[in-house]
C-alpha cells in the first residue's frame, strides 16, 4: 500500500521578492542613467508604466501579509470556519489587475482618466454584457468573506452536494461522493435554497487506500477482517448496511478504496487516530497475503 503525507510548509514569496529586486535595480538604473534614459523615446514613459504597477503591487503585498498575520495571530486560538484569507487573496488579485491595466495605459502614453471619461457609454455596455460574471464575481467575494461557507464544508445546492474544494470568482467547486468535480455558480447560493452539512462537525469519514492488484483478488476476506474490527470497536458506529467498501480507482498493477465510515464523536483528532487503525489493519492483512503468495 502507497501512502502519502503532506505538510504545510511556509512558502517562500519568490513573487514578492522578484517584484522588490525588479523595482530597486529599475529605480538604480533610473537614476545612474537618467539624462540617457530621457534620450530615449518612449522609454521614460514605460518605466512610468513599470513604477505604476510594481510600487502598488508590493504595497498591496506588505498589507495583505500584514493583514494575514494579524488575522491569524488574533484568531489562533480558536477554530475559525471563515474563508478571510481566502478573500483577502482574490481581493489582491483584482487589484494587481487593475494596476497592471493602469501601468499599460501609461506604457502606451494613454491617460487613465481621459480614458475612462471616453470609454463610459462602452464600459455600460461591458458591463451590461457579463453582468451574470461580475454579479458571480461579487457574490463569490461575499462567501469568502462571510461565515456561511468555507473550503472544507460539505453543502447541498439544488440537486447537487459535495464538500467544498475551492471557491473562484465565477464558482463554488464541489467534489462530490463519486469524486466528480462539479462546479456551482456562486449566484445559486443566494438565489437557491442550500443546506450547509457542516455547521456542525460530521462523524462521517473517510478512510482512502492503495492496494496491489495480487492483494485484491482477496477483497472480500480483508472486507471481513475490517467489519470484525469495525464491529467491536468502541469509538465506531456501525451499521451493516453502511459498510461498503469503494473503488475508487482501477490502475494496471493496483486497485483504490474508499472507506466512508461514523465515528461516535465529531472529533478531527479521533478521526484522525481510527483512520491510523484502519490502515494499519489493513497493512498487516497486505503483509499477510503477500508472504503467503
Amino acid at each position: 500500500m502507497n501512502a502519502s503525507s503532506t505538510e504545510n510548509k511556509p512558502k517562500i514569496p519568490w513573487t514578492f521578492i522578484g517584484k522588490v529586486l525588479l523595482t530597486i535595480i529599475l529605480i538604480s538604473v533610473h537614476l545612474m542613467f537618467e539624462d540617457r534614459i530621457n534620450a530615449i523615446k518612449r522609454l521614460p514613459q514605460l518605466l512610468n508604466g513599470l513604477y505604476t504597477f510594481l510600487i502598488p503591487s508590493i504595497l498591496l503585498s506588505m498589507l495583505r501579509f500584514l493583514v494575514i498575520f494579524l488575522y491569524n495571530t488574533r484568531h489562533s486560538q480558536k477554530r475559525v470556519r471563515g474563508n478571510f484569507v481566502l478573500g483577502i487573496n482574490r481581493l489582491t488579485a483584482i487589484l494587481n489587475t487593475i494596476f497592471a491595466v493602469i501601468a499599460l495605459m501609461y506604457a502606451f502614453g494613454i491617460n487613465p482618466k481621459e480614458f475612462i471619461t471616453s470609454m463610459t457609454i462602452v464600459a455600460m455596455a461591458i458591463a451590461v454584457i457579463f453582468r451574470d460574471y461580475i454579479t458571480n464575481m461579487i457574490s463569490g467575494l461575499i462567501v469568502m468573506f462571510s461565515e456561511q461557507l468555507s473550503v472544507g464544508d460539505r453543502i447541498k445546492v439544488g440537486d447537487h452536494k459535495g464538500r467544498i474544494i475551492d471557491i473562484t470568482f465565477a464558482n463554488i467547486v464541489l467534489q462530490d461522493e463519486e469524486d466528480d468535480i462539479v462546479m456551482v455558480p456562486n449566484n445559486l447560493v443566494f438565489t437557491a435554497t442550500f443546506m450547509n452539512l457542516s455547521a456542525h462537525q460530521s462523524s462521517l469519514f473517510s478512510v482512502r487506500f492503495e492496494l496491489p492488484m495480487e492483494v485484491s483478488l482477496h477483497i472480500e476476506e480483508l472486507e471481513e477482517q475490517l467489519k470484525l474490527s469495525i464491529t467491536t470497536h468502541p469509538n465506531l458506529s456501525f451499521k451493516e448496511d453502511d459498510f461498503q467498501l469503494k473503488v475508487t480507482e482501477l490502475g494496471k498493477d493496483f486497485v483504490r478504496y474508499k472507506l466512508d465510515l461514523h465515528a461516535v464523536t465529531n472529533s478531527n483528532r479521533m478521526h484522525r487516530t481510527l483512520e491510523n487503525e484502519i490502515l494499519k489493519e489493513i497493512i498487516k492483512f497486505e503483509r499477510k497475503i503477500l508472504k503467503s503468495s
